[in-house]
């Protein structure tokens, strides 16, 4: 409400508010120094509310560490289409060093300059299509297309699909979280040597539900116990010789199911490992 000062100024400020009313009455902009409406979404599906949609595709960098580690964001949903689900789409793009700042480190066996970000459409547990990320070698970025291409055409469903740098890097958190991904600089499982993943080269697929299964059937998650034998029937599960396995073959990747021993069902690998 105006103060006292308002008798005094009347003739003035009932001048400078007829003008205004008139500014608006006529579409005059916002000023300039106010923050712009933001743009009208997509009606539905609506956008997870854990995570934001940034139009360029990309996630947000992850946090610096605190001690704790924090609770996954859920998958972003692609927008529909007046007629249904929205097609296909997958964008590849180079990745930036503060986009890998725990998967990737000095003596790496791949500069960042050859990995490659892609961005892609992919079917979700819930039935609905999702925009997610994978880290990869340049070298293999149309295989992985046209393999998700092919699941998404099947409505195949993925739980998530992340960046590990989501996790901090940490393995162990990711696949805990039943994430979909592909780059990190980090030993095989057991090993010494660099894991396929650690050149770009490997990708792991709903690994609660394809888990790495050891010589003596233990698995090192427990909420993928349930999983551990094949064939199994279940959402997300890859058995073999199924139409995923073969979608990965005909670009010439290997599956860890096939391994003698030790059974990696979530792992898809080029050049083997």
């Amino acid at each position: 409400m105006p103060g006292p000062r308002f008798t005094i100024h009347a003739r003035a400020t009932l001048a400078v508010t007829v003008g205004c009313l008139t500014a608006a009455a006529c579409g005059t902009a916002a000023s300039p120094s106010g923050p712009a409406p933001p743009a009208a979404s997509a009606p539905v599906p609506a956008p997870s509310p854990t995570t934001p949609v940034d139009p360029t595709g990309a996630t947000p960098t992850a946090p610096e560490p605190t001690g704790t580690t924090p609770a996954a964001p859920g998958p972003t949903e692609a927008a529909p289409t007046p007629t249904g689900p929205p097609p296909f789409s997958a964008k590849v793009s180079r990745v930036t060093r503060d986009r890998l700042r725990y998967s990737w480190r000095p003596g790496c066996p791949v500069p960042v300059g050859d990995l490659r970000l892609i961005t892609m459409t992919h079917w979700g547990f819930d039935d609905r299509a999702h925009t997610g990320e994978l880290v990869v070698h340049r070298a293999v970025t149309e295989d992985v297309v046209s393999v998700f291409r092919r699941l998404y055409d099947w409505r195949w469903p993925i739980r998530r699909m992340q960046s590990v740098d989501v996790y901090r890097g940490d393995d162990f958190d990711s696949i805990d979280a039943d994430n979909t991904s592909a780059f990190n600089c980090r030993p095989a499982t057991g090993s010494n040597s660099w894991s396929r993943h650690a050149y770009g080269r490997a990708v792991d697929i709903n690994p609660r539900e394809n888990p790495y299964v050891y010589a003596n059937g233990s698995v090192a998650h427990a909420n993928a116990r349930r999983f551990a034998g094949r064939p199994m029937r279940g959402k997300g599960v890859i058995n073999p010789g199924d139409r995923v396995v073969r979608a990965f073959e005909r670009e010439g990747w290997e599956w860890g199911g096939d391994w003698s021993g030790i059974k990696d069902y979530q792992h898809f690998s080029k050049g083997g490992g």
